[in-house]
């Protein structure tokens, strides 16, 4: 008989959320024209998947 191994979801997509929201939220706060919250929520998703490829995927290994 095989043991069941429960799959771990991922929850990455909180990260990319969060980086997307607050990257639009302070491009709307820069009150400097339209384009910069767009500008914003982009440099927000970059600096998600730089957090999530970096740092988050480390996590799970142990040492």
């Amino acid at each position: 008989m095989k043991h069941h191994e429960e799959e771990e979801k991922s929850l990455d997509f909180i990260f990319y959320l969060v980086g997307l929201v607050s990257g639009l939220f302070v491009g709307a706060i820069i009150d400097v024209g339209f384009i910069w919250i767009p500008i914003g929520g982009v440099l927000g998703l970059l600096t998600a998947a730089f957090f999530v490829t970096v740092l988050v995927k480390g996590r799970g290994e142990k040492a």
